[in-house]
């Protein structure tokens, strides 16, 4: 119930003429939907369009022929109304939008509920009217990442006339430093992988280095920014070393990732490990030697059954040229895939995998295919197919490292280090038939990011996002960079701009619901060993 607004059981009814066979759809305010037939048949449906004894309503008509109805209420309690009829005075909330840039959004919401999207700046109004009497408390419930907007005049009571006064400000967002590694000497230090984010909004991740034992950490960031080391790496002979990928978390909060050394076996060849949210680990998976999978370097994913996949840079049955694992629920490793398996075959997966909904996998190699300068690839029950090898021309990316995303249309995205027109790297589509294009080569000019080494992510807008290792503002220290729909690119954020900012991003960004991104620096920060941040 919102504040200031009086509700009481109601009921709208329809009569409808001249409808003969045609139907009529009807909805209360796109929902809770009516189908009505037979000419004169009065049906019931909560809702209708206009207010009284302050009511808000709305009823809205799908599909219709040429015919007269009439809208009949009958309203119980809230005092009546006002006006010719009974009917009360309604009155619009609105206000102004400035700030916003092109391709830019924001998303506001009266009272938690009537909800407004703006792609322009200039006046606005919200859809639905309100009586005299009646509260509204206007926020930003979202808004396009990297932007900041802000509600003025948003709360009051309407008055006599329509509010106009609201004033909504947006701006290019900020970074901020949500923790700088190395704070102690059980800390850890230098997070190479992307974040997971809980509901609450607490952020998990590892580090490669420190902790009690200076083999790496799981680490929590809580929503007020504390820090908890949940594990440290190292703590007997036979744990993993040194986690390179991030973590995945299942429906009780349960944390997975692989480290690329350690484990039970002597060949030091990496684990798969569980934290449970008590900070406990259990080792699922030590690796061995070939023909075993070696050194996994990326994230895992989990199936519906909780069966976890991941690729390995080594190992396999040609010529340690890498692999892609299954651990099953009950701990037992197959060796999905042996890369390397023909002179056009891909070598050297360091990236994760993706799913598709029937259960193909995806992902890329670091080198190999028809050009030796990497692949994308497919596996469907067990058979590779190399969608693309990367370096055709002069001018096309080299040695993919990154994880994959997939559009709707089963489009492919990622980035690639290496090649481009400027030979610092792009970010590539590969379409569903295998047809590869290049959507922006990095190094265009001098402040431009170099060297993406994360993946990609996509917001609802087709807009992609992502980090360089390098380039930038500040002494080569990396960007944060949106590359639009049409190909457009924006360094959102170069790093190194004072002595405690992060340095040298190499991991895929996260987003919030609210349009706000997360990610690690491998470096800088207040001690220098790398940082969380935030650019709202």
């Amino acid at each position: 119930m919102q504040p200031g607004i009086c509700f009481a059981e109601a009921t709208l009814g329809l009569i409808i003429r001249g409808l003969q066979q045609t139907l009529i759809d009807i909805a209360d305010n796109g929902a809770d939907p009516r189908r009505l037939g037979l000419a004169g048949e009065r049906k019931r449906a909560m809702g209708g369009e206009g207010e009284r004894g302050n009511m808000r309503f709305r009823v809205l008509f799908n599909t219709f022929p040429l015919l007269a109805f009439i809208a009949t209420q009958a309203l119980i309690g809230c005092g009546g109304g006002s006006g010719s009829g009974g009917q009360t005075t309604t009155y619009t909330l609105g206000g102004s939008l400035a700030g916003l840039a092109a391709n830019q959004s924001v998303s506001l919401q009266d009272n938690g509920g009537d909800t407004l999207q703006l792609s322009a700046n200039g006046p606005f109004s919200f859809p639905m009217s309100l009586g005299a009497g009646s509260a509204y408390v206007v926020t930003v419930q979202s808004h396009t990442p990297a932007v900041a907007c802000s509600v003025s005049n948003g709360n009051g009571t309407v008055g006599s006339s329509n509010v106009t006064a609201i004033n909504v400000s947006c701006a290019a967002g900020t970074q901020t430093i949500l923790y700088s590694f190395g704070a102690s000497a059980a800390d850890g230090d230098e997070p190479y992988a992307r974040l997971v984010r809980d509901s609450a909004g607490s952020l998990y991740g590892t580090t490669f280095r420190g902790g009690a034992n200076d083999l790496g950490t799981v680490f929590k960031i809580s929503a007020s920014g504390a820090e908890s080391v949940l594990y440290s790496f190292g703590a007997s002979a036979s744990d993993g070393i040194s986690p390179h990928g991030g973590l995945i978390m299942d429906s009780t909060g349960n944390l997975y990732g692989t480290t690329t050394e350690g484990g039970a076996i002597l060949s030091d060849s990496g684990t798969v490990y569980k934290i449970s949210p008590s900070g406990t680990e259990t080792i699922l998976y030590s690796f061995n030697l070939a023909p075993d999978a070696q050194g996994p370097y990326g994230d895992l994913i989990m199936d519906s059954a909780g069966n976890l996949y991941g690729t390995t840079d080594g190992g396999g049955v040609h010529s340690d040229s890498g692999t892609i694992f299954k651990i099953s629920t009950s701990g037992t490793e197959t060796v999905f895939y042996s890369f390397g398996a023909g002179a056009n075959d891909g070598v050297q997966p360091e990236a994760g995998l993706i799913m598709d909904g029937a259960g193909n996998l995806y992902g890329t190699t670091m080198s190999g295919g028809a050009n030796g300068r990497g692949t994308v690839f497919k596996i469907a029950s067990g058979t590779e197919t190399v969608l693309y090898s990367f370096g055709a021309s002069a001018t096309d990316g080299t040695q993919a490292e990154s994880d994959l995303i997939m559009d709707s249309a089963g489009n492919l995205y990622g980035t690639t280090p290496g090649g481009g027109a400027n030979g610092h790297g792009t970010v590539f589509k590969i379409g569903a038939s295998g047809t590869e294009t290049i959507l922006y080569s990095f190094g265009a000019n001098a402040t431009d990011g170099q060297a993406p080494f994360g993946g990609l992510i996509m917001d609802s807008a087709g807009n992609l996002y992502g980090t360089t290792e390098g380039g930038g503002a500040h002494s080569n220290s990396g960007t944060v960079f949106k590359i639009s729909a049409s190909g457009t690119e924006t360094v959102l954020y170069s790093f190194g701009a004072n002595a405690a900012d992060g340095q040298y991003p190499t991991a895929s960004l996260i987003m919030d619901s609210a349009g706000n991104l997360y990610g690690t620096t491998t470096a800088g920060g207040a001690n220098g060993w790398g940082t969380v941040f935030l650019i709202n």
